[in-house]
């Protein structure tokens, strides 16, 4: 008895090292490239994923794939709308992401491995002492972004001529579960859509797999539709 009880206090104690290893904050690039290009973030040391996303139809709509540094910098994105038969791929090339097809300057970096600017859309970044993004202003457009302590995009607020739209994302009280969580779009005033995701998580509290309800609060009556995120991630 007494062994099993040694035996059980040293499972206890190398389970919570293991834990301690385990990161539950997110890189300013993660969160920030996330918030910009549309996926969920991911936190711990990626090196590369792919996330699907599948209507209720099992139809494939959209996929991102990313390819990460040891440093957490995005080597490699790809883009898929498959629904509208588009898509990029943008590769790190110095301190710009070219094109991978025409080699054109898409996105210029700021430090290491951040935005800076969207050139064609003559959009610039500001990050703040963290090396996050937090706004973006361009000649007809500004953009504010909001992260919580742990560096979770909690959404934006982009304006854009007469037009402010408010997307205002709330998670749980789970902290290791990040992605679980409930959001809302506001168009001048008025909420157009609120979406609802929970997800299966691994053993570094990133999503396997998630449910998303999105419902359009501007059709009448609001219409729901479902979605499924399914994640494939290889750490370093």
């Amino acid at each position: 008895m007494k062994k099993i009880i040694i035996l059980s206090v040293l499972a206890v104690s190398i389970a919570g090292c293991d834990n301690q290893n385990i990161t539950l904050t997110y890189t300013p690039e993660m969160a920030s490239f996330s918030n910009e290009f549309d996926f969920d973030p991911l936190r711990g040391p990626v090196k590369d994923f792919t996330q699907t996303l599948i209507n209720d139809k099992g139809e494939v709509i959209k996929r991102v794939v990313g390819l990460v540094s040891e440093e957490g910098c995005f080597n490699e994105l790809e883009f898929h709308d498959l629904e509208n038969n588009t898509g990029a791929t943008l590769v790190l090339n110095a301190n710009y992401y070219v094109d991978a097809i025409s080699h054109e300057r898409r996105v210029k970096l700021q430090g290491k491995c951040q935005l800076a600017e969207l050139p064609q859309a003559a959009l610039t970044y500001e990050t703040d002492d963290n090396g996050f993004v937090v706004a973006a202003h361009g000649e007809k457009t500004s953009i504010v972004y909001r992260y919580d302590a742990d560096g979770y995009p909690l959404g934006k607020i982009t304006k854009s001529q007469d037009d402010t739209l408010t997307i205002t994302a709330k998670t749980g009280s789970d902290i290791k579960k990040k992605l679980d969580y409930t959001a809302e779009s506001i168009l001048n005033g008025k909420s157009i859509g609120l979406a609802k995701q929970s997800c299966d998580y691994d053993g570094h509290f990133n999503p396997l797999e998630c449910v998303l309800n999105i419902t359009n609060e501007s059709a009448k009556p609001p219409k729901v539709e479902t979605y499924t995120i399914k994640n494939n991630i290889n750490y370093y």
